[in-house]
């Protein structure tokens, strides 16, 4: 039996996701997402856990959100639960795409906490993008709980999915602002006035937290 256009079309995007080049892995993954086939799906997210070049990992990441929810959601699973640190992340980057909440039990408080920045914010996102309906206020609590953490990028994610859980943050993110670790009080108050003002932008909003912060402390003193 001839194979078709697609299956031909399939089987060679499949075998060039591995070439050397990521203009020609790019193509590939394209074709793979214009032309979703169930075959193409393991491969599709084996590459996601090597694929160096971002733009790849992003169609790579689109070609797997046109697969049928019923496969793509459980490998991604296996793969946050077993694969190595951009394994996880890129897996939790495409869950939080798909939108599928039966993926929601993989967001546990360990995986929220991870060592590794990168795997700990695609988690942020995701959870945001997952949450049940009625969950917000407790994941609110358990984002909180990671105020302070790293470096510039490492915050602005963070406050970024706090403020998407919408105003059942405020009560979390006050009584954060008189936390004793200064880094938590500043990331606190930044993260609210960026809710209260997306405009503007997250350095304005730190240098108001630590002014806020020094002013507090001053008063205390006096």
């Amino acid at each position: 039996m001839t194979p078709s256009v697609q299956d031909t079309e399939v089987l060679r995007a499949v075998a060039a996701l591995g070439d050397a080049h990521p203009s020609v892995r790019l193509r590939a993954a394209l074709a793979l997402g214009t032309y979703p086939d169930p075959r193409s799906l393991g491969t599709l997210v084996e590459r996601c856990a090597v694929e160096p070049d971002f733009q790849v990992r992003e169609m790579l990441t689109w070609a797997l959100t046109r697969q049928p929810a019923e496969a793509t959601v459980p490998a991604l699973l296996d793969e946050v639960r077993s694969g190595g640190a951009q394994a996880r992340s890129q897996a939790l980057h495409t869950l939080s795409k798909v939108g599928d909440r039966r993926a929601w039990p993989v967001i546990t408080p360990a995986l929220l906490a991870d060592a590794d920045d990168e795997v700990a914010r695609s988690a942020w996102r995701a959870a945001v993008a997952l949450v049940p309906n009625g969950a917000e206020p407790g994941l609110a609590v358990a984002l909180a709980a990671r105020l302070g953490r790293g470096g510039r990028e490492t915050r602005l994610s963070l406050s970024r999915a706090l403020i998407a859980l919408g105003e059942t943050i405020l009560p979390t993110l006050r009584a954060a602002s008189a936390d004793p670790d200064p880094d938590v009080r500043e990331h606190a108050l930044a993260t609210e006035r960026l809710f209260h003002d997306p405009d503007a932008g997250f350095e304005f909003a730190l240098h108001e937290a630590r002014r806020v912060a020094v002013l507090g402390t001053r008063g205390r003193e006096e």
